[in-house]
């Protein structure tokens, strides 16, 4: 029985609830609209708060109500995890009120939802390099934010997927066999990433693909290529001397070094 009247009484609510909204809707008291779009909010119900600010928005426009309207439609975006249009909303507050005390906290989540946004490493990576620039603005403007610790955490997570991107691109050309263009991503990828994770397997694979090309030239291109090969390995033993891989690249070291004392160098196109 009293699970009975207990089911009724949260029906009763709930049709109260849902017949307030949807006068609430149809209201011309916009500031009771504006209360009762807090008062949803508050209660976690971003829908229909978001749906009550969004019927008075442009009554509130030029009014010093209009700056919380506007962010708690933003608010709103986000909690409903809508995160592009919360970019959107965020951004929008952040130009119409450049001097507003909340701008700090949009500017921070615009970089969030975007981070939120950042899609698996093999997809396109627009949403990861929006979220690391909208950090490193926020960065920028607000140095001393609380929130920098996890920002720059954010941002080593985000990096390191585009770097794995990249690393994979690589690595696709390098189990091809397509050595000249492998070193070219390679090359790019300690550029453009110089603290990645996979550094050691980039510096490794970077080198195989020089022997590589230096191995299967022209003997006139060789010496100059297995000079660059042999360069590329002792960047690697320097800085990974007790690699897993230093034993098979001694190896190659020695091939190289054999090939140089038998070859001269020469002044050669390219082929």
């Amino acid at each position: 029985m009293t699970s009975k009247i207990l089911i009724f009484f949260l029906a009763c609510i709930m049709l109260t609830s849902c017949g307030e909204y949807q006068q609430l809707l149809k209201s011309d008291d916009y500031a009771l609209v504006y209360r009762k779009a807090i008062e949803y909010y508050n209660r976690g119900d971003y829908k229909r708060s978001k749906d009550l600010f969004s019927s008075v928005r442009e009554l509130f426009r030029g009014r010093s109500q209009e700056p919380t309207v506007d962010y708690y439609i933003a608010l709103c975006s986000y909690n409903q995890k809508d995160y592009v249009q919360a970019v959107d909303d965020f951004r929008r507050f952040v130009k119409s009120f450049p001097e507003n005390e909340n701008v700090e906290d949009c500017l921070y989540m615009i970089g969030y939802c975007n981070y939120l946004l950042s899609p698996n490493v093999r997809l396109d990576q627009e949403d990861t390099e929006a979220a690391i620039r909208d950090f490193q603005l926020f960065l920028t403007r607000y140095p001393d934010n609380y929130r920098k610790d996890q920002i720059n955490e954010y941002m080593d997570i985000l990096r390191d997927k585009l770097s794995y991107k990249d690393f994979l691109s690589a690595e696709n050309y390098y189990r091809r066999e397509q050595y000249k263009a492998a070193v070219i991503c390679f090359d790019n990828c300690l550029k453009d990433y110089p603290g990645t994770k996979y550094r050691e397997e980039i510096m490794y694979m970077l080198f195989n693909s020089k022997f590589e090309i230096a191995f299967n030239s022209y003997e006139a291109l060789q010496y100059e290529r297995f000079t660059e090969a042999k360069e590329e390995y002792y960047f690697f033993i320097d800085e990974y001397p007790n690699s897993q891989y230093a034993e098979q690249m001694a190896a190659k070291y020695e091939t190289i070094n054999a090939y140089l004392e038998r070859l001269t160098p020469a002044d050669t196109e390219d082929d």
